[in-house]
């Protein structure tokens, strides 16, 4: 079985950054479920279908597109879970899921099988799969904090009448 995602997976990732920007999440939670669900869920999917030899989840026999926007949310509430304090509810991303998945209504038990489920898939491992983000993201921490300490030592010396361009440190 292989999951058709050519046309679909642009509306996908687009689902994914739109729900994102519904709960306005900042942008290591939005990275992070993007690539939980596209670099690892989805590739893993139809290995982990044909492993289980054609038994499994209601949520993988049919694939539906509801399904998989289900899967795609689940991947953002896992994302929420690792980097926000507190995680967004579930019982929002089942509001969200009641507004935007059409073709079916999913129950607040469903999102919780369906996160067992994309566990299952990822063999339960999630790691730091953004470690250039958050390389990035520290990177960009220290220069703030360089640009703070410059913008207070040229404050210091304008104080003391001093030009910050001919002072020796």
């Amino acid at each position: 079985m292989s999951i058709e995602l050519s046309n679909s997976w642009t509306q996908l990732m687009e689902f994914i950054i739109q729900s994102a920007s519904q709960f306005e999440v900042s942008p290591i939670v939005k990275y992070t479920a993007l690539s939980l669900f596209a670099d690892r869920f989805c590739p893993s999917l139809t290995r982990y279908i044909q492993g289980r030899n054609g038994e499994g989840n209601w949520l993988l026999h049919p694939m539906r597109e509801s399904n998989l926007q289900l899967f795609a949310l689940t991947s953002l509430w896992i994302s929420s879970k690792i980097h926000d304090s507190p995680p967004v509810s579930v019982k929002c991303f089942k509001s969200l899921g009641d507004k935007v998945i059409k073709e079916q209504h999913f129950t607040t038990r469903d999102f919780f099988e369906a996160e067992i489920v994309f566990m299952q898939v990822l063999d339960f491992e999630i790691g730091a799969s953004n470690i250039p983000f958050l390389f990035l993201q520290e990177l960009l921490l220290q220069f703030k904090i360089i640009d703070l300490i410059l913008v207070q030592l040229i404050l210091l010396l304008k104080g003391s009448g001093k030009s910050w361009r001919t002072c020796e440190l």
